[in-house]
């Protein structure tokens, strides 16, 4: 029987509606909801304007390997926790800025960031150490689907100027 923890995936980026529809099956697939032990994932789930936060509990092993393949190969940035098991391996962050590769944090079952004694000599500086816990602190920009309706950062002012500049325009 595998080893099961929990984990929260965040993911954005901008992606088409097909493409969308892909990904909503990846995450059904893995068990993943918008809230802890919540329904099965639907299309629906998704609040247009933020990133989209998925959790599971009793995940095998802690992997969510079709999500992050998915959104590594459709360039969308991602931050991923999974809990540690006991006597077998840590917590950890995982964290892909939609390019490149992938950065892996050791952090606590809160999701703190946590460095060692080596990490802190390899890094060699107060200002590289700190760069480090800045590079694990990623924050998701939102998940965009083609036609959802602009602009995506949910600021009403500037959506109610827009629509004033489409009348008057």
């Amino acid at each position: 029987m595998a080893d099961r923890v929990s984990v929260t995936f965040t993911l954005g980026g901008r992606i088409s509606a097909v493409d969308y529809q892909e990904m909503v099956s990846v995450i059904v697939s893995e068990g993943l909801s918008t809230e802890w032990d919540g329904p099965a994932f639907e299309a629906s789930h998704r609040t247009e304007g933020e990133a989209l936060e998925l959790f599971a509990n009793e995940v095998a092993w802690g992997r969510v390997e079709r999500l992050e393949t998915f959104c590594a190969e459709h360039g969308l940035p991602y931050r991923f926790w999974a809990g540690g098991y006991f006597a077998e391996w840590s917590a950890e962050r995982i964290v892909f800025r939609g390019e490149g590769a992938a950065d892996s944090f050791i952090v606590d079952e809160s999701d703190r960031v946590l460095i060692d004694r080596g990490e802190v000599e390899r890094r060699g500086s107060i200002e590289a150490v700190l760069a480090y816990f800045d590079a694990a602190e990623f924050t998701v920009p939102p998940l965009v689907v083609d036609g959802d309706l602009e602009p995506a950062q949910g600021d009403a002012t500037a959506a109610a100027a827009a629509v004033g500049e489409d009348r008057h325009g």
